[in-house]
């Protein structure tokens, strides 16, 4: 991911101290585990990298690295972004497009939390591309971000989360920010990707001349 004027180029990444001791203890072993497996897959690949040798890179056992994911492609998909979306959706004006909210909380919020982990947003999306088991998972694992998108967006427009347009707005959307990593992966993750979920976001708004 481009880093743009719009991206702050400090974060200070780490556990946040509000949490209780339990939850810390759980979100650094989760960290550990992720830093882990993506040193393993950047250093001898994603097939050649085993649970095993994930658990004993990040000091824990295989069975701790399952509770804490379902499977490897887990592991490098799992991110902490969700609830950073879901907050700054809460923080929009109430009357405010939910096109446009998203696309302030995708372009400018967001981004925040992206700087502290490029390489393993690198990484993901590389993989995304080269392995297809990765890129099966994803679109399985978007469900839950899609629940929370139309949790929200119904709550804001006073319809119901099953809504037929809500469901559609957020599968359009997700669908869109989906091609928008592939195509970014595709395309050597040369272009600045603020600049892509942008361009994606007009296309969903005006739609496609011909």
């Amino acid at each position: 991911m481009a880093v743009t004027s719009r991206t702050p180029s400090v974060f200070v990444s780490g556990v946040p101290s509000q949490l209780g001791l339990r939850e810390r203890k759980k979100l650094r072993t989760r960290m550990a585990i992720r830093r882990a497996a993506h040193r393993l897959i950047a250093e001898q690949g994603y097939e050649a990298t085993t649970i095993e040798q994930i658990a004993e890179a990040a000091e824990v056992s295989p069975s701790t690295v399952c509770r804490y994911f379902g499977t490897k492609e887990d592991i490098v998909l799992t991110d902490a972004y969700d609830p950073a979306l879901e907050a700054g959706l809460r923080r929009r004006p109430t009357g405010e497009p939910p096109l446009e909210s998203l696309r302030y909380v995708l372009t400018r919020t967001l981004p925040t939390f992206l700087v502290s982990d490029e390489e393993e947003v690198r990484q993901r999306t590389r993989l995304l591309v080269e392995v297809p088991a990765v890129r099966a998972r994803m679109t399985e694992t978007m469900s839950d971000t899609a629940r929370m998108l139309a949790r929200v967006l119904a709550e804001r427009s006073g319809r119901d989360a099953d809504d037929l347009a809500v469901r559609v707005f957020v599968a359009a959307v997700l669908g869109a920010l989906r091609e928008v990593t592939l195509y970014w992966g595709e395309h050597g993750q040369k272009d600045d990707l603020t600049d892509l979920i942008d361009r994606a976001l007009d296309t969903l708004e005006g739609g496609m001349t011909l």
